[in-house]
């Protein structure tokens, strides 16, 4: 009690205990199943407060969690008996529309910097879910529906403000401290807490064409031959997304970034594919697509996931997934998703950052959805046995952001044994006591 005495005289934010009857509202996160009780949560309003905190949960040999739109799929922006720092109070984007720039204060989600962006007719590269916290996304890479034009998050990431573990402030870029830029780039969360991102941002003023045509799940094959043609033949402005449902359906999602007149045309082979059983494909302003997934991806759901890069969507890729589909737990919203990869993410050199599965055709993922914690073994066994039968159709690396389970392993699987060992030392250089360890943990 008097070390938190004393923390309070230096901390400027909220200090909720868990006799305050805001303690469940604060401790909350985005996935249900994440249910921990911290021993505080703190809300900084900048970064003094930032460092004030940090400081008293190292005096106090507090476990220290650090939220920003408190996404984590295994709950790692919570914990139990810890300290929860949450941003959420340190939010708002300033864009440089000559320079073609946005910095992002450490806690904004991706509405702050899609809002601010657009109202110039810009754009950065982000995730689909307009309450994912900015900075979580990127640092461990950042996919989006405008990746095969504009790169993944990570490759428009210019410079991180860091609260590193001895409460120094870094600038990282690549002119200063470029090593550690280089971990940022896909594990940032090992190294400290982002207080501020700067983003590089792209002309996008005009309306894009997005939407799905759904087919009967019989004619799933057919369905994944034209994501290959389209995917392989297409403009970079054409993101594609192939998938298949518990509902016995196939659909293929569309997102065409350049004009609606090139959009049609681009679009014309897809739209006349057989005699869809849904077709919603339309032009929308930018903003409109980026919050068309808020409410199925509402706050409280328990959710799982797991994903796998692939060099190529077979056939055999595809039959899996089917029949994996049809064995989905029932009380749940369960499915298959996969993303074309390659254009712009490929040209970024492997070893360019440590993201890391840039030479794979495509992302695949099995997602389930659920409320009745009943069936939480279940749905979670689901995505396990589908991906480790998809096994030997991956490539090497996992897409950090999608890793549902953690331990000491985990974190090489990710990035490979190249790149774990450059990050490893990275480790021991900025954080040698692994102050920051509920991440999928690079180990000093």
């Amino acid at each position: 009690m008097q070390s938190l005495s004393s923390f309070r005289d230096t901390f400027g934010g909220d200090i909720v205990l868990p006799d305050d009857p805001a303690y469940d509202q604060a401790r909350a996160v985005w996935n249900g199943m994440a249910d921990r009780r911290p021993a505080l949560v703190v809300r900084p309003t900048g970064v003094d407060d930032v460092v004030s905190a940090l400081r008293f949960a190292r005096e106090d040999d507090l476990l220290i969690a650090v939220r920003c739109g408190g996404h984590s799929i295994p709950g790692l922006s919570t914990c139990d008996d810890g300290i929860v720092i949450d941003l959420s109070r340190m939010r708002g984007a300033e864009v440089d529309p000559e320079r073609r720039t946005a910095l992002l204060s450490g806690g904004s989600l991706l509405a702050d910097l899609d809002a601010a962006a657009q109202e110039h007719g810009l754009v950065c590269p982000v995730g689909v879910v307009s309450h994912t916290g900015a900075a979580g996304l990127t640092l461990g890479g950042g996919m989006g529906r405008l990746q095969r034009r504009f790169g993944l998050t990570v490759d428009n990431l210019v410079s991180v403000d860091l609260v590193t573990a001895d409460g120094r402030l870094v600038h990282a870029s690549e002119d200063e401290h470029p090593d550690l830029f280089w971990g940022l780039r896909g594990a940032g969360p090992n190294f400290g807490i982002a207080t501020a991102l700067e983003y590089g941002l792209h002309p996008l003023d005009h309306a894009i064409t997005y939407g799905t045509i759904v087919h009967p799940l019989d004619r799933a094959r057919d369905l994944a031959g034209l994501w290959r043609d389209l995917a392989e033949n297409g403009p970079d402005e054409l993101f594609l997304s192939f998938g298949v449902t518990d509902q016995e359906e196939a659909y293929l999602t569309a997102l065409h970034s350049g004009p609606p007149e090139r959009a049609e045309r681009d679009l014309a082979e897809l739209r006349a594919f057989g005699q869809p059983a849904g077709d919603s494909i339309k032009a929308m302003p930018y903003l409109e697509t980026q919050h068309l997934n808020d409410e199925a991806q509402d706050w409280g759901h328990r959710f799982y996931m797991k994903s796998a890069f692939l060099p190529a969507l077979t056939d055999e890729v595809v039959d899996l997934c089917v029949e994996h589909a049809t064995r989905a737990p029932d009380g749940a919203e369960s499915g298959f998703s996969v993303w074309a990869w390659g254009r712009r993410i490929s040209d970024v050199p492997e070893d360019g950052t440590a993201f890391t599965g840039r030479e794979a055709a495509a992302w695949l993922a099995a997602e389930s959805m659920w409320d009745d914690a009943q069936l939480d073994e279940q749905c979670r066994a689901w995505g396990r046995e589908a991906l480790a039968d998809l096994a030997p159709f991956a490539s090497d690396g996992r897409y950090v952001n999608d890793v549902a389970e953690v331990g000491a392993d985990v974190a090489r699987t990710v990035y490979g044994d190249a790149k774990y060992d450059r990050l490893v030392a990275l480790k021991r250089e900025w954080d040698p006591e692994n102050v920051f360890r509920l991440n999928q943990n690079v180990q000093p």
